[in-house]
């Protein structure tokens, strides 16, 4: 390319920029929040090779390579700690990336809009309620003391179940309050999808004969499978992630040997105990385990098919 080729594309560039100035301008705080808060903080990463000392400060701590991650691998909660995690992102995979989508699918197919709307707004309240709030009507209502749901089992049965610190029953009740919390704000990714799909497609398939049964399965679901296959992807991303704040208020003395997980575990070390560098090196853990899943998952969606994120 010649030098006055050049010279025209900088000029041409130059003009669209300020042409455009006032979007640039708009992008800039957007752009300065993925910066500060997101990509400079990266450089923390490091602590997870050193032996940091807050008193000598970052740069002078000793580096120890990877010493912190043989430590970790090497500690007996590891194993408990990989499964009591991958147990949880299981169950959620199972029981509640589903829910949505089956509710955003029965909201679909009502036709009266008041009511529609009445229905999405109640579904939509409880995820502005504060998890703490959760766990606190949680205890208020399974509580042996007293909780609703104990004193109906006792006038029935003449038991009563201990399901706040019952090991069996944390898993289910972690679920639950996930499922109740998120479901309904979880639908307006799905209603959004359903809202792109075709009307003549229903129009020809009642032509056709086809029942409601038949006009989701052949062209409801078909038109957001990409929409799902990219939240799995996403998901997938974050399965070693199982929300500290939850499980942290329903974890206690008695189901902690399956309520322990990956992110309780940094907060006690890197919190309380000061850990900083060791817990570094597990959360970097996480993140490397969710990159892998999140290009392989990407790598399985393309190879069947689908568009996958990139």
């Amino acid at each position: 390319m010649t030098k006055q080729a050049l010279r025209g594309k900088r000029e041409t560039r130059w003009k669209r920029l300020k042409r455009d100035k006032w979007l640039y301008i708009l992008l800039l705080p957007g752009l300065l929040y993925f910066l500060i808060f997101k990509y400079v903080p990266m450089w923390g990463i490091l602590l997870a090779f050193k032996d940091y000392q807050p008193f000598i400060g970052f740069w002078k701590s000793e580096w120890v390579g990877v010493e912190h991650f043989k430590v970790f691998f090497q500690n007996p909660d590891f194993f408990m700690l990989l499964r009591n995690t991958l147990v949880l992102s299981l169950y959620n995979l199972i029981f509640f990336f589903p829910a949505p989508i089956i509710l955003a699918l029965l909201l679909n197919e009502i036709r009266l809009a008041l009511f529609k709307r009445t229905i999405q707004t109640l579904i939509y309240v409880p995820h502005f309620i504060s998890m703490v709030i959760v766990a606190s009507l949680t205890y208020v209502f399974l509580t042996t003391e007293g909780g609703m749901v104990n004193e109906f089992l006792y006038a029935f049965t003449g038991r009563k179940i201990d399901f706040l610190a019952s090991p069996d029953w944390f898993r289910p009740l972690i679920i639950l309050q996930t499922i109740w919390k998120e479901c309904g704000w979880g639908t307006i990714i799905f209603l959004a999808a359903l809202a792109g799909v075709d009307v003549e497609q229903y129009e020809a398939a009642i032509v056709d004969g086809a029942s409601r049964w038949r006009q989701l399965w052949h062209i409801t679901l078909p038109s957001i499978r990409s929409t799902i296959v990219i939240l799995l992807i996403l998901r997938m991303g974050s399965i070693l992630d199982n929300g500290f704040e939850q499980i942290y208020l329903m974890m206690n003395a008695l189901n902690r040997e399956v309520a322990e997980v990956f992110d309780t575990y940094v907060y006690a070390l890197g919190i309380t105990q000061g850990a900083f560098s060791y817990s570094t090196a597990v959360g970097l853990f996480k993140t490397v385990i969710g990159v892998i899943l999140v290009l392989g998952s990407n790598w399985l969606a393309k190879k069947s098919g689908e568009a996958g994120l990139y």
